[in-house]
């Protein structure tokens, strides 16, 4: 099963008139009309990208792969077909990006040369016999092989929950699918694709498309009809099954996992999917499924269209971290339907996506919950800016990413919160929530299937609103437009969270009573947490672990009188009970922390822990040692990296 591959044997030239249409079969979509939104931002804006980007309809990729189950291959080997219309203007070369995993056949008939780009990807040039004249289609066949690039990620049976057989699946965002197949790998071009994936006996491929279909000789036939951009595209090969759990939603996992993620999931989806349709409007991608991944995933979830994939961290056995998945399921409006045109704008991705989920918690779970949700964000937000310093030009929505930087590379918290920040600075204006629903209905279905900036945004913001645009609105004294989005540092506006006063103040006064040096246990017991949700027991946590360490014997009181954390399977509280733990020196509940990390290799959870077991005494070290001798295997190779610098392994190996 780990094998994968890319290349191009020949190409050619069609005239329109073979065409019964002037695009290309399966190729409906120009994702920027001359003069309509996104004209002038084409894809020579995008840095990132080492591509021509033709910026009109940008073709149907389809592959034919095998993948032989010999372990030493990993390989993946395929033919992807491009179809593509000429710009006006365009030169005698097409270029795709590429990276040097990716191996070209020989042969060509159109001569092609790899040229280095960046860190993260090359160049492939492919010379053409002439000047394409405008709107002249081009279909172009390509031979490709791909190996152990980033976006390809080959994983040991030891890496999967199963343990028996190995497993491969792709991650693209940002700039990692150019090592899985040569593409326009910009988020500013969108189009459709088809795939087809030969797998061996015993192994079932799924992949990120409105249609999948299982033929003879283990092949499976995929297509996507609506256009994406290239990040979108993802593929799994491994021992996987499925299990509904919905009318458009199904639940894919290793075997051993599946009644778990049925148990988890069934009747949930449909009832975040209906929200989502009512506030946001018609969901458009047909399926909603949800694959779980092997414990080694260092993600906690990537929102491919059709098919989100998450941590296995999320199968808690209570169903206590269901909402997580809304989070994924906003991105199939905003992200992957609306999508930012550079990596520098991501904030529209995600600041809208982070707006939209809190705006369906609110509607599911009510406004106190997701206001104590959102705080736990703002402070996440507030530990990057303390630590990177609030002025560090990566703190603005509109990031100047410089050609040779990764984009991946520019990844923090704040086109998340500062940007759901921005978004509700924009409602605030409004003054109105349904009457921002509806702007956010509207701008949706204005730019459906459309790679935009933040300037499309706000012009159709105004647009919208004319009476705002009369007031000047973009341009308040302190709250600007261009301010929001090229001044770095903490957000002007801080939408009110005062609603989850009424959840925190009983958890901080919790925590404050068991920091006591004499427990009031009277005072304790009548504090009933059974009906408090994850984020209200996340929040008490995080109060006990700042005022850690506690007081001799008060933690082995806690953790008797609440097994609902001492006990839980929910990781979110098990990363903070691990961290307690590790703070107040609780040796007696040491296995427990080893429990966690053997079981998950979730980044966000795996390096915290150890960083607190490496800054702490004698006892905690050995752990972290003993602990990633263990693990180290069923970890990625990021996180492996990740943990041999904390442990101070890297420069010993070195």
């Amino acid at each position: 099963m780990d094998a994968l591959t890319l290349g191009i044997p020949r190409g050619y030239l069609t005239d329109p008139s073979l065409y019964p249409s002037s695009t290309p079969p399966g190729c409906p979509h120009d994702p920027s009309p001359p003069g309509g939104p996104g004209a002038g931002h084409g894809p020579g804006a995008d840095v990132a990208s080492a591509s021509s980007a033709a910026r009109g309809r940008c073709g149907t990729c389809t592959w034919s792969c095998a993948s032989p189950s010999r372990r030493r291959a990993r390989r993946l080997r395929g033919r992807a077909r491009w179809s593509c219309a000429a710009r006006a203007g365009a030169a005698a070369e097409l270029r795709l990006d590429a990276h040097p995993s990716l191996a070209v056949t020989a042969g060509q008939e159109l001569p092609v040369e790899s040229r280095p780009f960046a860190s993260y990807g090359s160049a492939l040039h492919i010379a053409l016999p002439q000047p394409p004249r405008a709107g002249q289609l081009l279909t172009l066949l390509i031979d490709y092989e791909a190996g152990e690039g980033p976006g390809v990620c080959w994983l040991s049976p030891e890496q999967t929950a199963g343990k028996q057989k190995p497993y491969m699946y792709t991650q693209g965002q940002a700039v990692l699918n150019r090592s899985f197949f040569p593409c326009f790998d910009t988020p500013s071009v969108k189009f459709t694709y088809s795939a087809t994936v030969k797998v061996p006996e015993g192994f079932t491929a799924v992949m990120s498309a409105t249609s999948w279909e299982k033929q003879k000789d283990n092949t499976f036939v995929f297509k996507m009809s609506q256009p994406i951009p290239s990040y979108l595209i993802a593929l799994v090969v491994g021992d996987i099954v499925s299990a509904d759990v919905g009318p458009r939603s199904r639940v894919w996992a290793e075997p051993c996992l599946i009644e778990a993620a049925k148990k988890e999931y069934d009747g949930v989806i449909e009832e975040f999917l209906v929200v989502g349709e009512k506030l946001f409007g018609p969901y458009v991608w047909g399926r909603y499924d949800i694959l779980f991944m092997p414990p080694s995933f260092p993600f906690g979830g990537m929102e491919n269209p059709c098919l989100t994939f998450v941590t296995p961290c999320l199968l808690a056995g209570d169903r206590s971290l269901v909402d997580v998945i809304i989070h994924e399921i906003s991105h199939s409006w905003f992200g992957n339907l609306v999508t930012n045109a550079t990596w520098g704008e991501f904030w529209l991705n995600e600041g809208f996506t982070m707006y939209a989920q809190r705006r369906i918690t609110t509607e599911v779970y009510g406004l106190p919950y997701t206001c104590l949700e959102a705080a736990t964000g703002r402070a996440l937000l507030r530990q990057h800016m303390d630590a990177t310093g609030e002025d560090h030009p990566l703190n603005k929505l509109r990031v100047v990413i410089e050609p040779g930087i990764n984009p991946d590379d520019t990844y923090n918290e704040t086109p998340y919160e500062k940007g759901y920040c921005f978004v509700s600075y924009l409602a605030h204006l409004v003054g109105n929530q349904s009457k921002f629903d509806a702007f956010l209905q509207a701008y949706v279905n204005r730019f459906k299937f459309q790679s935009i900036t933040a300037d499309d945004t706000l012009g159709f913001f105004l647009e919208y609103f004319p009476e705002l645009k009369e007031k000047g609105v973009d341009s308040i004294p302190g709250f600007e437009f261009d301010r929001w989005l090229n001044t770095p540092g903490w957000p002007p506006y801080l939408p009110d969270l005062s609603p989850g006063q009424q959840l925190m103040r009983p958890a901080d006064e919790l925590a404050e009573l068991w920091a006591a040096d004499s427990l009031n246990m009277e005072a304790i017991e009548a504090v009933d947490i059974t009906g408090w949700r994850t984020y209200q027991l996340v929040y008490f946590l995080d109060q006990v672990l700042q005022k850690s360490p506690l007081p001799e014997g008060n933690l082995k009181r806690l953790s008797k009188m609440y097994p609902k954390i001492s006990k839980a399977q929910n990781a979110e509280l098990r990363l903070r009970w691990c961290q307690i733990i590790l703070k107040n020196n609780l040796e007696a509940e040491y296995s427990k922390v080893k429990d966690f990390l053997h079981s998950q290799g979730k980044q966000k959870y795996t390096l915290p822990l150890y960083r607190a077991m490496w800054g702490g005494s004698e006892a905690t070290r050995a752990l972290a040692m003993e602990t990633f001798s263990a693990t180290a295997p069923q970890l990625h190779v990021n996180v492996q990296n990740y943990v041999k610098k904390i442990l101070g392994l890297a420069a010993a190996e070195a």
